[in-house]
């Protein structure tokens, strides 16, 4: 399995921006479709982005269209998470979340998770 590590959570103010970053380690990165997750307190843990093997192909939940983009860089083997105009009903700890191969978005297929990491929107 892929061993995964997230950084880059924070405080901040709605409208702000936030990049999440995902450190892999342990197997090839890139025969891994990735995900990012969050899940808010008393709430299931939710897809937010994927991104296929290649980062050829991406999708988003509706709720982060057109604000979140999901991107990677195989010669780092980091995933990232670009967030903008961020709204309080994003706080959550958001975890990334490796599949090897083809890439879905529900959360029982992915075998390798990062700890998370935390993110707070305030009005």
């Amino acid at each position: 399995q892929v061993q995964l590590v997230e950084s880059g959570g924070g405080l901040v103010q709605a409208g702000d921006s936030l990049r999440l970053s995902c450190a892999a380690s342990g197997r090839t990165f890139s025969s891994y479709g990735m995900g990012w997750f969050r899940q808010a307190p008393g709430k299931e843990r939710e897809f937010v982005a994927g991104i296929t093997v290649s980062g050829g192909n991406t999708y988003y939940a509706d709720s982060v269209k057109g604000r979140f983009t999901i991107s990677r860089d195989n010669a780092k083997n980091t995933l990232y998470l670009q967030m903008n105009s961020l709204k309080p009903e994003d706080t959550a700890v958001y975890y990334c979340a490796a599949k090897y191969a083809v890439l879905t978005t529900r959360a029982q297929d992915f075998a390798s998770w990062g700890q998370g990491t935390q993110v707070t929107v305030s009005s």
